[in-house]
């Protein structure tokens, strides 16, 4: 409990004057999202929080919306040159502090996937839950979207087990410098990250 408190002092005092400071640029990026892409600007999403429960996630938007006709139909042409570059240097990201600030999220933890995952976790990959999801996390500076789904769940656990005020410092730090070098935007042959279809060694999703 009070490890909780902490972080959640941590992640305010961090997090706040952040998304103040980020203001300027939010509307700059948001000016740019609504002339290349079009209403809405924030894409928003209900994604599985603490203990599992929903919030809704907000983000800049990225993508265009899906349209056979005209052949938007998966993530790789749905991206945005804009898009890419916001996702590169993480900037879609900056409205997400808002969920930061509301305790929605922290600033570091597992990064929160999507709802319909939640019934494809193993026992052991589920534990990642046990925590608010983060911003980044220990699979985000040690590969991104480059590892695979076992590895990110893997380290996912690992923060849950060690997690602690000095880890998410060092974290912070390593994601700033990850930033910059723009490592580990998408995984290989995708867009963005495979859909995850379960783990093979639970006999669920693919194999």
């Amino acid at each position: 409990m009070r490890r909780r408190f902490l972080k959640r002092v941590f992640d305010l005092l961090v997090a706040v004057p952040i998304f103040i400071v980020s203001l300027p640029v939010q509307a700059v990026v948001a000016l740019l999202v609504r002339r290349r892409l079009g209403s809405p600007v924030l894409f928003r999403q209900e994604r599985p929080g603490l203990d599992g429960h929903p919030f809704t996630m907000v983000k800049f938007r990225t993508m265009l919306d899906v349209n056979p006709e005209i052949g938007l139909v998966d993530d790789a042409s749905r991206l945005t040159e804009l898009g890419r570059v916001l996702r590169s240097t993480s900037l879609d990201e900056l409205p997400t502090l808002w969920n930061v600030v509301r305790g929605d999220m922290s600033l570091v933890g597992p990064r929160p996937l999507l709802m319909q995952y939640l019934s494809l976790y193993s026992a052991d990959q589920a534990r990642r839950h046990l925590v608010r999801p983060g911003l980044t996390g220990l699979a985000q500076i040690s590969g991104r979207n480059a590892l695979s789904w076992e590895d990110k769940f893997r380290l996912d656990v690992e923060y849950v087990d060690r997690g602690s005020l000095l880890l998410d410092a060092k974290i912070l730090m390593a994601t700033a410098l990850t930033v910059v070098r723009r490592d580990g935007i998408s995984a290989s042959g995708s867009a963005t990250m495979p859909v995850f279809e379960g783990s093979a060694s639970d006999g669920r999703g693919a194999a």
